[in-house]
């Protein structure tokens, strides 16, 4: 019988930089981890998540409401800013740099934001396995990793395979939104999810109008500072029936 296939027999999306944190980042770790970051049962590698872990939602965040989950949450500021906003919504951010989650956390104590947690895991991993199927009611995909140069785009996340993976997580009807500043991968993403039978266009038009709930980031601001055009598409999940 072959070995069950994981998701480390593809690229992934991201380099694993070591190094490092600051004082204040090992201090977040220490006072804030246990509220915030989840505990991930892993698998063969230190960003994997156990093909038998689930999340319990309900239990982890003490209700039962709408659940958010943010891919590559960098510092945390869209996530901090939009759990601010809707408390009635819970929030998942999904990160692989250390650093970023210690910001993350540290900022969503300073400002008293609850209905936030935090997995240091795998994207497509926490989409397939570990979060219950269809339990998000959105999905964002902010900026992620372009992979500009062509030797590389194979590491992109968005790619043929990646809309069943979202698709798993999402409940019928809800939304998968992206955005990124890198022309070439705007073609791609659309691409990829127009020929996705697990979706259907959420826009009219070539592209969907700017997600009004993503705060503008520093780095949002550097790219069009660049000229480069900010594309956001958004794509409804389909009826599983």
């Amino acid at each position: 019988m072959p070995e069950p296939r994981t998701f480390r027999d593809e690229p992934v999306s991201f380099v694993r930089r070591s190094g490092r944190m600051s004082e204040a980042q090992e201090r977040a770790f220490e006072q804030h981890a246990t509220f915030y970051l989840l505990d991930v049962p892993r698998d063969v590698a230190f960003t994997s998540v156990h093909p038998d872990a689930r999340l319990d939602v309900a239990a982890e965040y003490g209700r039962e409401a709408p659940l958010i989950v943010e891919i590559g949450s960098g510092q945390g500021h869209a996530i901090i800013a939009a759990a601010s906003a809707a408390p009635d919504t819970d929030f998942l951010a999904v990160e692989v740099f250390r650093a970023g989650l210690a910001r993350t956390m540290l900022d969503a104590a300073t400002a008293d934001v609850r209905n936030l947690r935090l997995v240091e895991a795998n994207a497509p991993e926490v989409l397939s396995t570990y979060l219950p199927e269809g339990s998000a009611s959105e999905v964002w995909i902010f900026f992620s990793d372009p992979w500009h140069k062509k030797r590389h785009t194979k590491r992109r996340l968005i790619r043929p395979g990646f809309p069943a993976t979202a698709a798993k997580a999402l409940a019928d009807g809800g939304l998968l939104r992206l955005a990124t500043d890198w022309d070439d991968y705007a073609l791609q993403m659309r691409e990829v999810l127009d020929e996705a039978p697990e979706f259907e266009r959420a826009f009219d038009g070539d592209w969907a109008e700017r997600f009004d709930g993503r705060v503008m980031t520093a780095f949002e601001r550097k790219g069009i500072a660049k000229g480069r055009e900010i594309r956001d598409l958004t794509y409804r999940r389909v009826s599983r029936v």
